[in-house]
């Protein structure tokens, strides 16, 4: 339970109904920031404007998934105000207060750092990389069927890169019937692939190696899918790049050739928000109630 327990949610999307639903059931005294238009009924939940006052006394802060942008601003679906999260409001926090976000931007670590506040980055952490990358493969294989006139089923797909959610895709490709080749960069991985049952190859033989692909998902945060890859890829080929962006694509020379890419980062939240927040929420509150356990043994 997090009786007791006091967490400020700043703006987000659809994911962040969940992270309130799983709190307020906990027993959490919830603030929401950020959450004018919400009409959603939550009991026991108070709204607040973005300021120190409102942060005081908060032992959890929830940010979206991007937590800031490199000024401070925080997306919020939710409301048509502007919020910025600035040093007054993380200097407000006590010291064994911390920040949750998927991922953070320079500018929140060294905001983080500067007041000694623990943040959080959950999209770091293996179990919710591997919970996320079940809807980050459904929804990559649902945009390969909306954007194809073939199946799944006996296509020649490949995926880039066998980390979390590559190894998740090829494996989902594979149960339906794909042919799946996979470029790794590591032995361990070129193993791992052949006992699947893949067709495993080494990236660095990647412009030999795409020659008649149908389906080509990418993975891999950095630029591979070059402009000479892609002259070797037939036109009726699909890329869908789920690297964060700007993704591993050439894409402007992959229109100047007439192959459709496209870029995918933040599927879950995109394809499957109740499932992608619930994700979050499970994994908050836990780090929560561990956090809470950790102090009361002091």
């Amino acid at each position: 339970m997090l009786t007791g327990i006091q967490a400020a949610l700043i703006g987000g999307d659809a994911r962040q109904l969940e992270v309130i639903h799983k709190c307020s059931e906990l027993d959490a005294s919830v603030t929401l920031i950020g959450f004018d238009n919400l009409q959603n009924g939550f009991s026991g939940i108070t709204k607040a404007e973005l300021t120190p006052e409102a942060l005081d006394g908060m032992d959890a802060v929830i940010l979206p998934a991007v937590g800031t942008d490199d000024h401070g601003r925080v997306e919020s679906l939710f409301s048509s105000k502007e919020l910025r999260l600035a040093q007054e409001h993380i200097a407000a926090l006590p010291k064994h207060a911390t920040v949750f976000t998927g991922m953070a931007k320079p500018y929140l670590r060294e905001l983080c750092a500067t007041y000694s506040i623990a943040l959080v980055e959950l999209f770091d952490r293996d179990d919710v990389a591997i919970y996320n990358s079940i809807p980050t493969a459904e929804g990559a294989i649902m945009m390969a069927i909306q954007n194809t006139d073939i199946t799944i089923h006996s296509s020649d797909s490949m995926v880039l890169g066998f980390g979390r959610t590559g190894m998740t895709l090829a494996r989902t490709l594979q149960g339906m019937g794909a042919h799946v080749r996979v470029g790794v960069n590591r032995p361990d991985y070129f193993a791992r692939a052949a006992e699947m049952g893949m067709n495993p190859f080494y990236t660095h033989d990647l412009i030999k190696k795409v020659s008649g692909v149908d389906l080509l998902f990418n993975t891999i945060p950095s630029l591979i899918i070059t402009a000479q890859v892609i002259a070797n890829i037939p036109h009726r080929a699909l890329i869908i790049d789920l690297a964060s962006r700007p993704g591993g694509t050439d894409f402007r020379f992959a229109e100047k050739r007439g192959v459709k890419a496209m870029l995918a980062p933040g599927l879950p939240g995109i394809v499957a928000p109740k499932t992608a927040g619930r994700i979050i929420a499970d994994t908050i509150s836990s780090i929560i109630m561990e956090h809470a356990q950790s102090r009361g043994n002091e």
